[in-house]
């Protein structure tokens, strides 16, 4: 059986691995094998923060439309149950953005979904 080189191959390897290690601390960018550690690491870490970051958006827009809620004297369940009773259809991320930089309109907006109630 003849003998297998891997020069080429490895070299090719190693050189994408240290090149996707470039910021990591330490030995963590120097050397392939802490490179490779750290990297198996850190795509997991990626990995579930793509999906953790879609929670931490819609709690940070619950919170900022419960805030302009209380402004207009209404609770935040209060308030989606009468926007579901109203058939509006406005998602959080929208609502939250008209509570933050047009008080007037989340105001009517409001006014809407207490109607409904």
């Amino acid at each position: 059986m003849a003998r297998v080189k891997t020069g080429v191959v490895r070299r090719r390897r190693h050189k994408k691995v240290l090149k996707l290690a470039r910021g990591f601390y330490s030995a963590r960018h120097k050397h392939f094998r802490k490179a490779k550690e750290q990297l198996e690491r850190s795509l997991v870490y990626a990995y579930r923060d793509r999906r953790a970051k879609k929670r931490d958006f819609r709690r940070l827009w619950i919170i900022r439309i419960n805030a302009a809620c209380r402004l207009n004297d209404i609770s935040y369940s209060r308030f989606m149950n009468g926007l579901k009773k109203a058939n509006i259809e406005l998602d959080r991320k929208v609502l939250a953005n008209l509570a933050m930089n047009d008080a007037a309109a989340f105001a009517s907006i409001v006014a809407e979904a207490k109607k409904a109630l």
